[in-house]
């Protein structure tokens, strides 16, 4: 393994075309197959979960699951009073219309308001209620004819189904404003660091064409894992990000070994220098970000294994690409600039030299001065700094989005809150479902009548005489559905399900022996989600970091290293969660960022950002320490090998910094509020992990411990095969040595 990246850098040299075509050939292969083959979308069934997902499962094999449902409102004009004769002819018209669709199961009849100046039209869509954003399209087609054939009352329409497709709609809006957001950005910064379009193209290409790959491959493993439709957002944003970046370490390393050459070595020769280097950390770093996304499975929740598989899928990508295309295409480009040298001594022209810059300019020497004066106050100061940022963190509320958080730009969004405001009863559900034996239907009929009688005269729920009890055809289920009149994320929502399932349900149905009941509905499937996480948490958190730990000394061999990185990955997302939730948990924000508070953090937001984050960290560490290792295995005593290793790569890293906070802040513009959560908390920890972490804290803790930092770890390097010598082509100081192959 850690002779694979110079072998495949070796080949590739030796055969660029060869191996430039086979990635391309790749990629189309993992595209094509793909969208061959297709996708394996989520089924309500992989989102159950905890009681309310038992709940669904006995209505499911009753036949009486929740459908999917629209509702088309008619109203006045604002500031009008109904025509009710007009609302009767277009509630006629749109029951005929919806009827003959060969996607409807059924229209009920229309329901006027408590206030008398709106109708609402009930349709039941047919298939599973995932499925009804699929359909919905015909709906709103003949809605909209609808309402231009009855020009005297305003006619619209809402419901799950058409909110999930405008949510679909505005995140492929998003997504794309973020790449024309993102790309331009990117180029312009790979454009500074080169100074060469041609340069600057190459980890675009790269990133690109492994999430391309990655996408492709992505819904072939969505047969093995469900794949609820977010795994491709996650592709875009991580495979940017870390394709550039690889490509990034690797170029800058090829160009520092062929400043440092003069001349002195071909191409395929700087490239082999570079992956024996920068590609062993690739690798490392790779395979980092792998196993801490990997603990995701753990959580055992279809959105988390999605997830994980396309982190998995585009960092492997980006890792393969950049050992195998990248040196084919650098060696490509590097030949052609020789020749190019070649003709101008032909024609006796100067050569050129490239004037060799400081590994690290004076911003980088002032950032790196604190800590190598003063180790110990900047490693005090930094780390109180970074653990009061944290705090806040410790205030988390967490929420499982629902309609009341999707953006109000959405048209269907719109339409629910006047259809909420017209029919409160719509707001929220809770279903009870009871199974017994068929012959018990009757008495357990009766006693879910009781408990809809008990939860009326209970001020959270709506005032229901009668509330209808549906028993499936074979006697053995029943559903009672009781209505709330307030939003799902409210705290009255909340409370009428406590009282539901610690009161009413134990005092009416509970008490009979022998019926197995649950509760289920949108504030049934929120709560037990969030306790589902929180209950996995500990394990996935353990597993992280002790895999984290595991690798960081199997890297570099050194038990102190690999406490250190924990300890300061565990400080950089700390730092980034605490400033998440001062920034969305509260309101004073929102017109900055451009969101409505949720009071919380979306649920799954801390758990994803968390070990997406240590797998992050893990990249510019295993970079970092790669650099001071590498000094120090030439002889250089431990103090001037931190101070070597850090200044030597901190260009690299920040400028790789600057294009992962790029990505991940242009999701800050998105509608969809976990999403901007997301980009906002990835961008802030990838910039507080590369000045403050990279340049302040690691550097004063390394010189701070000395040789102690490398407990465990051989103080030389192995002696050298016979068929290596030394060759150097260090900096006009020669403290530094490489080795190449005797051609002998």
């Amino acid at each position: 393994m850690r002779n694979l990246p110079v072998r495949t850098a070796r080949w590739s040299a030796r055969h660029p075309w060869r191996a430039i075509a086979g990635w391309f050939v790749f990629v189309a292969l993992c595209l094509g197959t793909g969208i061959a083959v297709g996708g394996n979308p989520a089924t309500t069934e992989d989102f159950r979960v905890g009681e309310a997902g038992r709940a669904e499962q006995m209505a499911t094999e009753g036949g009486l699951e929740r459908k999917p449902t629209e509702h088309v409102l008619i109203r006045a004009e604002s500031g009008r009073s109904l025509d009710h004769a007009a609302a009767r002819a277009a509630a006629r018209d749109i029951t005929d219309r919806m009827e003959r669709l060969p996607e409807v199961a059924s229209v009920a009849a229309p329901v006027r308001s408590a206030h008398g100046e709106a109708l609402r039209v009930p349709v039941v869509l047919k298939g599973a209620e995932l499925d009804g954003k699929k359909n919905v399209g015909p709906l709103l087609e003949q809605t909209g004819k609808a309402a231009a054939a009855h020009p005297g009352v305003v006619i619209e329409e809402t419901g799950s189904p058409a909110i999930s497709k405008g949510v679909n709609e505005q995140r492929g809006e998003d997504l794309a404003l973020s790449e024309r957001i993102s790309l331009p950005v990117t180029l312009v910064t790979l454009l500074v660091v080169f100074g060469s379009f041609v340069m600057a193209g190459v980890p675009l290409l790269l990133a690109l064409t492994s999430i391309a790959a990655a996408l492709g491959l992505s819904m072939l493993a969505s047969h093995l894992l469900p794949d609820p439709g977010v795994g491709t957002n996650l592709i875009l944003l991580i495979g940017l990000a870390v394709g550039v970046d690889y490509t990034l370490f690797y170029l800058k390393r090829e160009r520092e070994e062929r400043a440092r050459a003069e001349g002195r070595l071909s191409s395929a020769a700087l490239v082999e220098l570079a992956a024996s280097t920068a590609g062993r950390a690739i690798v490392v770093s790779g395979l980092a970000v792998i196993v801490s996304t990997a603990t995701l499975y753990l959580a055992t929740d279809v959105i988390f294994s999605s997830l994980a598989t396309g982190t998995i899928l585009v960092v492997a990508m980006a890792v393969v690409s950049s050992l195998t295309a990248l040196p084919a295409l650098l060696v490509t480009i590097g030949r052609r600039t020789e020749r190019r040298a070649a003709r101008r001594e032909a024609r006796g022209a100067t050569p050129r030299r490239r004037r060799q810059r400081p590994e690290h300019g004076r911003v980088f020497a002032a950032l790196l001065r604190p800590a190598q004066r003063r180790p110990a106050a900047t490693l005090i100061v930094s780390a109180v700094a970074m653990a009061a940022l944290a705090v806040p963190a410790l205030g988390m509320k967490l929420v499982d989005p629902g309609k009341d958080t999707f953006s109000r730009d959405i048209p269907a969004m719109q339409t629910y809150d006047r259809l909420t405001a017209a029919f409160p009863e719509l707001k929220v559900e809770h279903e009870v479902v009871a199974r017994a034996a068929a012959e018990r239907a009757p008495e357990v009929r009766r006693a879910l009548a009781g408990l809809g009688r008990r939860a009326s005269a209970d001020p959270l729920f709506v005032r229901d005489a009668e509330p209808a009890v549906r028993t499936s055809p074979d006697g053995r289920t029943s559903v009672l559905v009781l209505s709330v009149p307030h939003f799902a994320n409210s705290r009255p929502a909340k409370d009428s399900l406590r009282h539901l399932r610690d009161e009413h349900l134990p005092a009416t149905v509970g008490r009979l022996a022998g019926v197995e009941t649950a509760v289920s509905g949108d504030v049934a499937r929120g709560t037990d989600y969030v306790e589902d996480e929180r209950d996995k948490l500990p394990l996935v958190i353990g597993a992280l970091l002790l895999l984290t730990f595991v690798m960081t000394v199997i890297a570099f061999r050194s038990v102190v290293i690999g406490l250190l990185g924990v300890v300061l990955n565990l400080l950089s997302a700390a730092a980034a969660l605490g400033a998440l939730v001062l920034v969305f948990q509260g309101t004073w924000a929102e017109g900055l960022l451009d969101f409505d508070s949720m009071g919380a953090i979306a649920s799954r937001v801390p758990l994803f950002l968390f070990v997406i984050l240590f797998g992050l960290s893990m990249d510019y560490q295993v970079f970092v320490v790669s650099r001071i290792k590498e000094a120090r295995d030439t002889g250089m005593p431990a103090r001037e090998a931190v101070i070597a290793g850090i200044g030597a790569s901190a260009k690299v890293v920040t400028s790789a910094a600057v294009v992962m906070v790029t990505v991940f802040a242009g999701f800050v513009a998105l509608h969809l509020t976990e999403m901007k959560q997301m980009g906002f908390c990835l961008a802030l920890a990838v910039l507080l992990d590369a000045v403050v972490i990279r340049l302040m804290v690691l550097p004063a803790a390394l010189l701070l411990l000395g040789e102690r930092a490398w407990w465990r770890t051989p103080r030389r390097p192995a002696p050298l095969p016979a068929a290596v010598v030394p060759v150097p082509v260090g900096g006009a100081d020669g403290e530094r040595a490489r080795t190449a192959r005797n051609v002998r």
